[in-house]
């Protein structure tokens, strides 16, 4: 299988969503721009957020077995996808791609 390289890449804040709908709370995310993670063999790499896993999980795992070219040419690389965390109060855009051939 193939190795796969995560990288936080953005993270928007959707203030006005947060005071509109949200309780306060006083930890969301430990996730900071730069942050890099790596899976092998299609697996969840530690440390990596549950909620972000749940979004990219079969993006990572198509990858990993040498698949890609999503959605018939998507990404400028098609061994790579764009994919956004579930939180859409604060969501992170991690790019993905294969490091390892």
């Amino acid at each position: 299988m193939k190795t796969i390289k995560i990288t936080a890449v953005k993270q928007v804040v959707h203030n006005d969503l947060i005071s509109a709908y949200e309780n306060p709370i006083n930890h969301a995310c430990d996730i900071k721009i730069g942050d890099t993670y790596f899976s092998f063999d299609g697996k969840k790499p530690e440390n990596l957020c549950e909620s972000a896993w749940e979004s990219m999980e079969k993006f990572v795992v198509e990858l990993a077995n040498g698949g890609g070219n999503f959605y018939d040419g998507w990404m400028k690389n098609p061994y790579s996808a764009m994919i956004s965390c579930n939180d859409g109060f604060r969501p992170v855009s991690f790019y993905i791609e294969v490091v390892e051939e």
